[in-house]
């Protein structure tokens, strides 16, 4: 510590001699020296930051090469340790400040501290700041942890530094104690709820999202108060980015996605299968009896040709199936066309390779309704994709309303101009022309 002092005396003398040399006046020589120390302590704390910035680059990059750690070469990708050294130059002025200066100068010396003290607050908090965002990097970049919605917590995180950066950089502008100054802002504390009331919301909802897993990167959504139908491409603390399935984005508040429905069809695409639900109205008065003969007419039709003559079989000796029980095949009759039918939507849905085997699929019949008998196919297809399985359902509906008239069934459809228009031409004998 001697050597320093000796240093900067033999420095200061030195500056001054020279401003003798150059003409200034003794007196302009002592108070000029103060600002040439500045300056020389200013340059070579930076100079100094910057060769060390430079030396820790090169180390990180020779480490590179030796290891092949996938966290320290993003670390050392993002030269998160060579940033490090910005830090640095407020440091070596406040430790080479009181060296330089003596009492003469105690306002300046005290005006420069506090220069150097929030420039090292906001430097290290800009750091600490840009750490936050490596981590944030480093984290959805893994399997297990990419999906998560991160974005809400880094946001919050860096709030949190910002705002004691600036608790911390005003207490050193007003020399007040950074405690006093949290304790003063307790009395506007409803103010703050106030303003900030979307961003705690969103807070709260964020920790609600993340903590029951709700929600993440990825995720097809449909909200019924929102026009959200769509797949989610970020959460943030304030908002949840949603791109719908017109190309449209949509951002809705955090806070809506838990007060309010919110359809998430993660579970839907995991569990490999997609539910049919298609319902027809088979009008009441198509709905028959059948005759042995009507019987082995449909017989001819393979898929119910083993139903047909093991219901046969059963029915002569008497013995009444449980549909749970495997010999009964399936939960359909052959006493009416519309249980046969049944039957047959049932042995078809199951024989068809895009329906998945392992989960529920059943035909029923809905209450009797105004306009008939609502029949009813419940299954899931083995494929979650969208066009696909728009596909397969509309084969199956299809299907389902064209084989209905080989069982003597009508499907109900409310009257049309065709209806009104081909009696009037029956009535008058003329032909109906080639369009209807």
């Amino acid at each position: 510590m001697q050597e320093v002092f000796s240093i900067s005396d033999k420095l200061t003398t030195f500056i001054e001699d020279l401003f003798r040399r150059w003409g200034f006046t003794t007196d302009f020589a002592n108070k000029a020296d103060g600002w040439i120390f500045v300056l020389i302590l200013i340059l070579l704390s930076f100079l100094l930051s910057w060769l060390l910035k430079f030396i820790i680059h090169r180390i990180s990059i020779v480490i590179l090469k030796r290891r092949k750690a996938t966290v320290l070469k993003t670390l050392a990708q993002n030269n998160i340790f060579a940033r490090l050294i910005y830090v640095l130059p407020p440091i070596l002025i406040l430790s080479f400040l009181p060296l330089i200066y003596d009492d003469d100068y105690p306002k300046f010396i005290k005006f420069l501290e506090r220069i150097c003290w929030i420039y090292f607050v906001i430097s290290f908090s800009i750091y600490i700041n840009y750490i936050l965002g490596v981590v944030w990097k480093i984290l959805e970049a893994k399997e297990h942890t990419k999906n998560i919605p991160m974005h809400g917590l880094l946001q919050l995180f860096r709030g949190i530094v910002i705002t004691l950066m600036l608790i911390i950089v005003v207490s050193i502008i007003i020399n007040k104690s950074p405690i006093n100054l949290i304790t003063g802002l307790g009395a506007f504390a409803a103010v703050l709820m106030l303003v900030f009331k979307d961003t705690i919301l969103g807070l709260v909802a964020g920790v609600q999202l993340s903590q029951n897993d709700v929600l993440r990167k990825g995720d097809w959504i449909t909200a019924d108060n929102e026009k959200v139908n769509g797949i989610v491409l970020d959460i943030t603390l304030n908002t949840v980015k949603v791109r719908n399935f017109d190309h449209t984005i949509v951002t809705i508040p955090p806070y809506s996605l838990i007060s309010e429905p919110m359809q998430n069809w993660r579970a839907m695409q995991q569990s490999g299968g997609r539910r049919i639900r298609v319902a027809v109205m088979i009008e009441a008065s198509t709905i028959k009896p059948l005759s042995d003969e009507q019987l082995e007419d449909i017989k001819r039709v393979d898929i119910l040709k083993d139903y047909i003559i093991q219901k046969e079989k059963d029915r002569e000796e008497g013995i009444e199936m449980n549909t749970n029980n495997s010999k009964g095949l399936v939960n359909g009759t052959i006493d009416t066309n519309l249980g046969l039918f049944r039957a047959y939507v049932q042995l078809y849905a199951e024989s068809h390779s895009l329906i998945n085997k392992t989960l529920m699929c059943m035909v029923r019949l809905l209450p009797p309704a105004d306009n008939g008998v609502p029949l009813e196919l419940y299954c899931f297809t083995s494929i979650t994709e969208w066009k696909a399985y728009e596909s397969v359902k509309s084969e199956i509906t299809e299907h389902i309303c064209s084989s209905a008239p080989m069982f003597g069934l009508r499907i109900f459809q409310n009257a049309s101009g065709y209806h009104y228009i081909a009696p009037a031409y029956i009535t008058t004998g003329k032909n109906l022309p080639k369009e209807y």
